[in-house]
């Protein structure tokens, strides 16, 4: 049976418009807010009950931009309990750096020096919640020790699509055994150098999951970036009285626009300063339809896999063709193309194949150039 943490908040950065996934997600309707697997709950409220048995409701705050403040909190807001996680908004995106620091700064103005805050993206699918919990149980004692922790993911193939991080010698740490010291992290690699780390046993995929008491936090972000930490402890003064708007029109569209990776992980790992804790739980981060083809079951199936209504959905000669099926009544017929992606939604159509799932992004770019803002 899990039970709660004391002293720990989850931070739940919710933003981006996941143009990989166009037409389904939008800028107005990102994929956070999707339930894109047919699990009945969105991405978001999955996150969200994914963390509710270390943190309780209230012990969640999702950082999102005020566009989409409502139906955030629409999504999470409180169950038969009473209780509710924190909505904090953005008035403008500044990057993961910005986000994060702000709850940052709200948790240690609200509960001190003390404070845990863990931070997990609102968009990644993750199965194994036992092992998932073992995880962050042993990266919030490595955060009390003074430590940045990280979960890394069990890596399950050399993929260029994310970030590494490689761990070095234990950390010694009581009450986190499989902790290690993170030698560094690297960005996207080639996938000849990406089966080369795995071949040495000590890379992970980065997961951009970061675990640390507040006030470590904003210590190192003042220590790398003052301003940015001297803007966003001011807002966390703030926040929670009459002076709040003023506070944020004058000081956020100032605050340096980087992501955490780059803020503190980097340089902070490069001193020392980062652990590492295993985390052997599936994880995705839904980057793309080939990715969400997988999770929904039609990864080197002949007959595929449809989001939607299968009844209405014909492949001939097209293994593994993946369908999202639209409103209404339409059909959808794929003949003779193998790995097919057919998106149907009542003003895009989308017609690609798993290998250029990355490329989708280009459609977003071409019809803003179109000056069709309307589709995006």
């Amino acid at each position: 049976m899990s039970s709660e943490i004391p002293g720990f908040h989850a931070v739940v950065p919710a933003g981006g418009a996941g143009t990989r996934l166009w037409p389904l997600s939008r800028a107005g309707r990102p994929k956070f807010l999707l339930d894109l697997t047919g699990s009945g709950r969105t991405l978001l409220q999955a996150t969200v009950d994914r963390l509710v048995p270390l943190t309780g409701r209230g012990g969640v705050l999702v950082v999102t931009g005020a566009r989409h403040a409502d139906a955030v909190a629409e999504q999470v807001g409180a169950d038969e309990t009473g209780g509710a996680p924190d909505v904090l908004a953005e008035p403008s995106p500044r990057d993961s750096m910005a986000a994060i620091g702000l709850a940052a700064a709200v948790l240690l103005h609200r509960h001190g020096d003390d404070v845990v805050l863990g931070s997990f993206a609102a968009d990644h699918v993750i199965s194994g919640q036992e092992e998932f919990e073992r995880a962050v149980r042993e990266a919030v004692q490595v955060a009390r020790a003074g430590f940045v922790a990280t979960i890394g993911i069990r890596a399950t193939g050399p993929s260029t699509a994310f970030g590494y991080v490689r761990g070095g010698e234990p950390l010694g740490v009581d009450g986190a055994p499989s902790a290690l010291h993170v030698l560094g992290f690297t960005e996207k690699p080639d996938e000849l150098t990406a089966a080369a780390y795995l071949a040495t046993g000590e890379y992970r995929w980065n997961a951009g999951m970061f675990i640390v008491r507040a006030r470590v936090l904003l210590d190192h972000l003042a220590a790398q970036l003052p301003p940015l930490a001297a803007g966003l402890e001011e807002i966390g003064r703030a926040w929670d009285t009459d002076g709040r708007d003023e506070v944020l029109a004058r000081v956020w569209p100032g605050l340096t626009k980087i992501a955490i990776d780059h803020a503190i992980a980097e340089p902070v790992a490069a001193a020392g300063g980062v652990a590492v804790v295993p985390g052997d739980f599936a994880w995705d981060d839904v980057g793309d339809f080939a990715s969400l083809a997988h999770l929904v079951g039609g990864d080197g199936a002949d007959d595929g896999a449809t989001v939607g209504d299968d009844a209405r959905v014909l492949r001939l000669a097209s293994p593994d063709a993946f369908v999202v099926t639209g409103a209404g009544e339409r059909t959808v017929t794929v003949v003779g193309i193998a790995d097919a992606v057919v998106v149907d939604t009542p003003d895009a159509l989308l017609v690609t194949t798993r290998a250029a799932a990355q490329e989708v992004k280009g459609a977003v770019d071409g019809w803003r150039a179109a000056g069709r803002d309307d589709l995006l």
